[in-house]
């Protein structure tokens, strides 16, 4: 009830403020676990890849955020889960793959923190999860700075296919990154071309 009624309120408010467009939807799948896969260039990149979606979407957050009085709430009503600082443990990790496992959308920024010149290289979480999980992967592109009344754009691509990696061992995880941010990067520039 209070995702539903956030997600519409920020809504109005993403579209009012930035112009907030989403194209391509319909590449996230219906149903089943999905892993969205986004660029990070800000803090309000969550709200903006959830919010234009029918289905929730679950966000990892600092666990610190947890603890400040209203915003932990906040947070916590939307679905977000903790991850504690210093790297994502056992149960953060556990927590992510019953979330898939139950058929929900999992959002994740594979650089893991915000990176707007390209100087943060892909952590290899993401693809982890999204190859032991066996969760639809969809790439998402955040383009745009959240300048008021100027268009931002969230951009979903197609679902990856990983299946060939699995059989690459340890080496999966690294191809598995390395084509995650090809195709967010691809998106990127199709979409700055078509501008």
């Amino acid at each position: 009830m209070f995702y539903t009624f956030a997600r519409a309120l920020l809504r109005v408010l993403y579209r009012f403020l930035f112009r907030l467009e989403a194209k391509r939807k319909d590449y996230v799948p219906k149903e089943g676990g999905v892993v969205l896969c986004s660029n990070h260039i800000s803090l309000l990149d969550p709200p903006a890849i959830g919010i234009m979606l029918d289905r929730k979407v679950r966000f990892m957050a600092k666990a610190e955020l947890f603890d400040v009085p209203v915003l932990g709430k906040i947070i916590n009503g939307l679905g977000a889960f903790p991850v504690k600082r210093g790297g994502v443990g056992k149960e953060t990790i556990r927590t992510a793959f019953n979330l898939l496992r139950d058929g929900d959308i999992m959002g994740i920024f594979p650089e893991g923190t915000r990176n707007t010149d390209g100087a943060v290289a892909a952590k290899k979480g993401a693809a982890m999860i999204a190859l032991k999980s066996g969760a639809a992967v969809v790439p998402v592109a955040v383009i745009g700075e959240y300048k008021l009344f100027r268009k931002t754009k969230v951009v979903y691509g197609p679902p990856i296919d990983m299946s060939d990696l699995l059989k690459h061992g340890s080496g999966a995880l690294e191809l598995a990154t390395e084509r995650i941010m090809e195709h967010i990067h691809r998106i990127i520039l199709e979409e700055t071309a078509a501008s």
